[in-house]
């Protein structure tokens, strides 16, 4: 196993276990499923107001401490229905709620203006934004959806956005022939088959989500690189068999290894081809083709 493979392997047993371990992939995050579901859930009453436990699975992330946990509480509630559009958030209701400082909610409301999910006007107060105005590539807001009411659809309009950019970034990135790009794009190929023989599904996704955002990144087109961090937060919040990507197999590695062949060869045909069996076939799936809907 290559150096790499086995600092790569150990950062995410230690990120499984909440302890800290070497290695650049510790600035990726991955969200654990919700044990519990808040649909439903009609106001402020029913709201978790123990934070540490609220915002568990995404504290990590995007925000750290209470102010992190505030947006993430909040955002969860807001993409869920739980606080409708055009629903007030008072500044002192919330910190009263979650007993945490005016400051605290300010900076937290100001995050989720910034995302589109509530508005800030003088003499009208803070209210909550409808879903037309929501930025629906915010890596927050995918998870947040990904994980709530509409987790169907968030899950299907991303594999079918990921069908749309990666083949043609697979294709583009065939003609820059960067050798340490290639290197890097082996090493996670190799690490994704040690992963997989040993069974460590959090390094699999580690080495998955850095394959593809590599790709992308390196695609030479800025507007698609804009969009790798859609990519990734697509493939942590997958939650079901909907592309070869979803969980460790033997024909996910074979597929990537065959995307790195053609990368390898200046083929972007055949890197673009790869891609899309990639992200289509998928043992468990008979519709492995993201289909035209009606309209």
């Amino acid at each position: 196993m290559s150096t790499l493979a086995h600092t790569m392997m150990t950062t995410a047993r230690s990120a499984d276990t909440g302890l800290a371990g070497p290695g650049e992939l510790d600035r990726y995050h991955y969200a654990e499923a919700p044990t519990t579901s808040r649909v439903g859930v009609p106001s402020w009453e029913s709201a978790e107001p123990d934070l540490n436990r609220a915002g568990r699975r995404a504290a990590g992330s995007r925000g750290r401490g209470l102010h992190g946990q505030l947006v993430q509480q909040l955002g969860q509630m807001i993409v869920s229905g739980d606080l409708g559009a055009d629903r007030p958030l008072v500044p002192e209701e919330i910190g009263q709620r979650f007993e945490v400082s005016r400051t605290v909610v300010r900076e937290s409301l100001r995050v989720l203006e910034a995302k589109g999910l509530v508005s800030a006007r003088p003499n009208v107060g803070t209210r909550v934004r409808p879903v037309s105005d929501w930025n629906l590539l915010d890596p927050d807001i995918i998870e947040w959806r990904a994980f709530g009411p509409q987790r169907d659809d968030q899950r299907r309009e991303l594999s079918e956005l990921r069908w749309t950019i990666e083949p043609l970034a697979a294709r583009l990135a065939a003609g820059h022939g960067r050798e340490d790009v290639q290197q890097r794009l082996v090493d996670m190929v190799e690490i994704m088959g040690h992963a997989l023989g040993q069974g460590d599904s959090v390094t699999f996704s580690r080495a998955d989500s850095e394959f593809h955002s590599l790709l992308i990144q390196v695609a030479g087109n800025r507007m698609l690189e804009h969009l790798s961090g859609i990519v990734s937060a697509a493939l942590q919040v997958s939650g079901g068999p909907v592309t070869g990507c979803d969980r460790p197999t033997e024909s996910a590695v074979a597929h990537h290894a065959r995307i790195v062949e053609a990368l390898g060869a200046a083929d972007g045909v055949g890197a673009e081809t790869a891609m899309r069996q990639l992200l289509t076939v998928h043992p468990d799936v008979e519709r492995v083709v993201p289909a035209p809907r009606e309209h």
